[in-house]
């Protein structure tokens, strides 16, 4: 009996010290050096040392001995995205935006069931959103804005219910919004500026009382808007132009002075903006020009 209790001792302080070299479960391990491997690492602008311990890798977040954080902003990254990343089951955290990142996204990702923050925005991802998008129950950010997605948005968006952010801009997206989104009752922004959507805006969007930032700017949106744009009490940016719609009738009932940003092709709309002055960062100031956006 001594034994055992001696060796789980041991095999307890181990698992500490390991822990607190910044090791990680070799699982785990092997899915960041496919990262690594798949993004052409050695070419990153902060590379990894992979005989190093893994808490020193630049942008991994470990805590208890799992990676929960992924942050590679801006960092040089090129190549596709391996189906092992799924395996960082942990994960809260992926921020891999402004990079060169090619191919599609990888079916494993719907297993991060954790993750809270996805950015991949400013990368060059094809292919479509996958529909167990909605597995992914605690996120709150899903940012993919100028890329070349494909297909139509998934009606399994509307099952996040923490969902703050969601912006997919700029990218070759058709068919319509889903009626779904009017689910997300915690939404403060929803950019889809610069798409192929078509159809009418869904009344649903008015049940988004959180909503703040509305951008559905350069698409192929039709019919009249919703008269339930005026619930939109929280709204501070609003951009509709360069559609098809018939009827700005509703807008004409909402109060102008709530909004910062307000653009839309009704030239008798007038508003009188709020006078705060800010930097106004709008979701559709997204758009890049790429040679390769054929390819």
């Amino acid at each position: 009996m001594l034994r055992i209790t001696i060796f789980l001792f041991c095999l307890m302080s181990f698992a500490g010290i390991s822990f607190a070299n910044g090791q990680v479960s070799p699982k785990e391990k092997s899915a960041l050096v496919d990262l690594y491997n798949s993004t052409n690492g050695k070419e990153w602008n902060s590379s990894w040392d992979l005989n190093a311990p893994v808490n020193t890798w630049k942008g991994v977040e470990i805590k208890q001995g799992h990676v929960v954080g992924l942050t590679l902003f801006m960092n040089n990254l090129s190549g596709t995205l391996p189906e092992s990343l799924g395996n960082l089951k942990y994960l809260s955290t992926l921020n891999l935006a402004f990079n060169q990142i090619t191919g599609t996204l990888p079916k494993g990702m719907v297993k991060l069931e954790k993750l809270k923050t996805f950015r991949l925005e400013m990368n060059r991802i094809k292919g479509e959103i996958p529909e167990g998008v909605n597995n992914l129950e605690q996120l709150e950010v899903f940012s993919m804005f100028n890329n070349f997605l494909t297909g139509s948005i998934p009606e399994t968006f509307g099952e996040l219910n923490n969902l703050r952010e969601l912006n997919l801009s700029s990218n070759n997206l058709k068919g319509g919004i889903p009626k779904s989104i009017g689910n997300l009752s915690n939404l403060e922004a929803l950019g889809l500026f610069e798409n192929k959507l078509e159809g009418r805006i869904p009344a649903e969007i008015g049940n988004l009382i959180q909503l703040k930032e509305l951008v559905l700017s350069n698409n192929q949106l039709g019919g009249e808007i919703p008269a339930e744009f005026g619930q939109l009490a929280s709204l501070k940016i609003l951009q509709l132009q360069n559609n098809r719609f018939d009827s700005f009738n509703a807008l004409h009932g909402m109060d102008s002075k709530q909004f910062l940003v307000f653009d839309t092709d009704d030239k008798t709309l007038k508003p009188k903006f709020n006078e705060i002055q800010i930097d106004r960062t709008r979701m559709a100031d997204t758009k890049f020009e790429d040679e390769n956006e054929n390819e």
